[in-house]
């Protein structure tokens, strides 16, 4: 393996207990944060998206030029992708009229197409072999079009199937669940098993946002977009710095192809 493979591996965190804790928040706040920019401070959805796109592109450059795995830059990189994913979503429904059963069905077809030619052309979905440049580029292709379905079914299942925000949460909590169970009890594929956890995070992670954020009169506790935004990136700020002092999800060197 040559010299930058090595450098790039690292460019990837470890999947440990700090990766889900973090990406369930990061969702978390993707769904409150666009509510927050949105309606709070009244700059539109489109402004917001505007704003949101750019700063997402800025902090891509970023983490494509970076040679490592930087926390603050990844984590930073999977809250804006998780606030423009929600965007997308409210986007393609509010403005264009697309009903959430047809935004599943789309970003469901995509994340399929991305994974499908991602493992043509190398073989491996596994996040433990992002060493190119192209496995990185599939690498967030992916990862968007999981926060962009996982908006759409949280919405869909919450809103539109009427099962409510504190009930959504519990479903996909469960789920995830028996996700893990099939992985250490019955030994399912670990990249499946990621690859599954990954994307209901993001419709738990919509659910438990709206639960906190929502009023009382619409279900949730009322702790407002805001409040719950704050209250969230404080401890993801938390324990990105203690990832950062600690290196406890720095990848090790791996010869995987």
């Amino acid at each position: 393996m040559n010299t930058l493979k090595k450098q790039m591996i690292n460019k990837v965190p470890e999947v440990t207990i700090f990766f889900w804790i973090i990406k369930i928040m990061a969702t978390t706040v993707g769904e409150t944060a666009a509510d927050f920019l949105n309606e709070n401070l009244h700059l539109g959805l489109t402004n917001t998206t505007y704003i949101m796109g750019i700063l997402l592109v800025g902090v891509l450059f970023l983490q494509f030029k970076a040679s490592r795995y930087i926390p603050s830059l990844y984590w930073t990189t999977v809250l804006l992708i998780s606030v423009v994913g929600t965007l997308v979503t409210d986007n393609l429904t509010d403005h264009f009229g697309v009903p959430l059963e047809i935004s599943n069905i789309v970003f469901s077809l995509l994340l399929a197409i991305t994974f499908f030619i991602w493992y043509v052309n190398e073989k491996t979905l596994s996040i433990h072999s992002i060493f190119t440049r192209k496995r990185e580029v599939f690498y967030w292709l992916a990862i968007l079009f999981t926060f962009a379905l996982g908006t759409a079914a949280g919405d869909f299942i919450a809103e539109s199937l009427h099962m409510g925000y504190w009930k959504s949460a519990l479903m996909f909590a469960i789920a995830i669940g028996i996700v893990t169970v099939a992985y250490y009890r019955f030994k399912l594929h670990v990249v499946l098993s990621f690859w599954i956890a990954y994307i209901l995070t993001r419709p738990l992670g919509a659910s438990v946002g709206d639960y906190l954020s929502q009023p009382h009169h619409a279900g949730g506790l009322g702790l407002g977009t805001m409040g719950t935004s704050a209250i969230f990136l404080f401890v993801i700020l938390t324990l990105v710095i203690y990832l950062t002092k600690t290196k406890k999800d720095q990848m090790p060197f791996t010869h995987e192809k």
